[in-house]
């Protein structure tokens, strides 16, 4: 797979190489909050990329730096998880950054690159998005974005600390494409 450019953001494959940027970016404590892996440490960063790459060479998830543009530093990661090509349809998720960058056209920008290649060039169906249940920052990006609210899966998962996650079910379809794709221009930069 390439990587998907344009002016503020440049997404790229992940590799090992990538592993001190991804570590320098993960940080801030915050980040990981809501997230079932916590990249404060340089082992658990090692073991991150090296899962990245073992999945994407086995075709389930393909998982992307995001490089910033203007400082030319690695700010976060995203993937494309539970791939299925036979049935036209991917998620988007395990989108983290560093705080520095929430509340900017970054990560407006990183869901336009990915939904626009796949619903122009793989010409998928459905691409799915989904979050924890207290994760209303999450939940208000990905509507404001078009995601439709499909449902909440109840008792979904048992997060890092115990707790149990409800899981929050958003889609987008290729019937959707074109009202989201003007809901985007009028977004990005």
């Amino acid at each position: 797979m390439k990587k998907f450019k344009n002016e503020i953001i440049t997404l790229m494959p992940i590799e090992l190489e990538h592993v001190d940027g991804i570590h320098a970016a993960a940080q801030d404590i915050s980040i990981w909050e809501h997230m079932s892996v916590d990249l404060t440490s340089k082992e658990a960063c090692v073991n991150y990329v090296e899962d990245a790459v073992k999945k994407r060479e086995n075709g389930t998830d393909f998982a992307f730096v995001i490089f910033h543009n203007e400082t030319k530093q690695v700010i976060g990661c995203t993937w494309f998880l539970d791939i299925h090509p036979a049935h036209k349809r991917l998620e988007i998720g395990s989108t983290w950054l560093n705080p520095n960058y929430w509340r900017t056209t970054v990560n407006t920008n990183c869901k336009w690159l990915l939904l626009q290649y796949c619903f122009e060039e793989l010409e998928y169906n459905r691409v799915q998005i989904k979050t924890g249940h207290r994760n209303v920052r999450s939940q208000k990006a990905i509507e404001r974005i078009g995601g439709v609210k499909e449902g909440i899966l109840r008792n979904h998962m048992i997060q890092r600390n115990g707790d149990i996650r409800h899981t929050v079910m958003y889609s987008m379809t290729k019937e959707d494409w074109s009202k989201i794709k003007r809901l985007f221009l009028g977004q990005l930069l």
